[in-house]
């Protein structure tokens, strides 16, 4: 640090500001200090500076799993914006309640200065975090005093799609919810059934997936035989596809025998066929949201309670009734 304090001509208090980040530095010497330091290969010591500041630059992240879409979209966002802030992540899985101990265990072992609880998750969070000893941030959870919260509206989506249906002519709208035991989930029924109340609609059964394609496909089967089915509101574009697929099997091709809509906006959405009319998720604000959120509860904040609004994406899958 001297080395580089005599090549950029500040104090080595300067230079330390400018590896800490300290805003006390004007932008012209943080110029001076950080051509300095790549100019003489100079790297900060992570380790020497987590045992002077008592912090790692280091995100736990804890999943159910990577293999549905929003999963997985929401931890490539929030690697993106914790890099941009300097930070490390470090992910962990948890297949199980009875896991939680063992994992919260080992997040104080690597010594995060935080940690962010993705999805499916965050059921796990409430009732739970007394266990960290550092800032949480759960992503789709209620409201809660204890910790951050970070979320869609999915309430509000589902509305949406429902009511876009209902106003092209359907009767009612059928629904093939995610798991009972997601909180996304859980909201987009709530959205689904208040738009259909709200209309004086019928409100059917719920189906239930597991959020694959394949759940989807199985579900459409049954509903392809029922000339009732008219409309389907998809608690997720995977299982949105599956349905197109089983009611285009049954002679009845989306949008002219059934109309679907899904929810994410996933990357491929728009090839499917037809392109998929969808409710889009912001994953890259959720992420965002989710690093700020933890960061700003770390530097001493109130925790945040964070709603990204979910809009809907018109395309092809969905129309009036013949």
């Amino acid at each position: 640090m001297a080395d580089v304090a005599r090549e950029a001509g500040v104090s080595s208090q300067t230079v330390s500001r400018v590896v800490n980040d300290s805003p006390r530095v004007d932008p012209e010497t943080r110029r001076r200090v950080l051509e300095a330091m790549s100019g003489l290969g100079f790297t900060i010591n992570r380790a020497a500076r987590a045992l002077r500041t008592g912090r790692t630059h280091t995100i736990g992240v804890v999943v159910a799993t990577l293999a549905s879409v929003g999963n997985s979209r929401m931890l490539e966002a929030v690697t993106e914006a914790a890099a941009a802030r300097d930070y490390a992540v470090t992910v962990l899985p948890i297949e199980h309640r009875r896991a939680v101990a063992r994992t919260f265990s080992r997040l104080g072992e690597l010594g995060v200065d935080g940690v962010i609880m993705l999805n499916e998750a965050t059921a796990l969070a409430e009732g739970t975090s007394s266990r960290l000893a550092v800032p949480l941030v759960a992503v789709d959870s209620p409201g809660s005093e204890a910790f951050a919260t970070v979320r869609s509206d999915h309430a509000g989506g589902a509305a949406e799609a429902t009511s876009r249906l209902l106003r092209a002519g359907h009767r009612t709208v059928h629904h093939l919810a995610g798991p009972e035991s997601s909180y996304a989930a859980a909201e987009r029924v709530r959205g689904w059934r208040s738009a259909l109340e709200a209309a004086g609609a019928e409100v059917p059964d719920v189906a239930r997936g597991d959020w694959t394609s394949a759940a989807g496909y199985a579900a459409g089967i049954v509903w392809a035989s029922r000339c009732e089915v008219s409309a389907v509101f998809a608690a997720n574009d995977q299982m949105a596809l599956g349905l197109l697929r089983a009611f285009a099997d049954a002679g009845r091709p989306a949008p002219t025998g059934v109309s679907v809509i899904g929810f994410d906006d996933v990357i491929d959405a728009a090839e499917f066929q037809p392109p998929l009319t969808t409710v889009r998720q912001n994953f890259q604000r959720l992420g965002e949201s989710a690093v700020s959120a933890l960061l700003d509860t770390i530097a001493g904040a109130s925790p945040a309670q964070v709603v990204v609004p979910a809009t809907l994406v018109e395309r092809s899958s969905a129309r009036a009734p013949e």
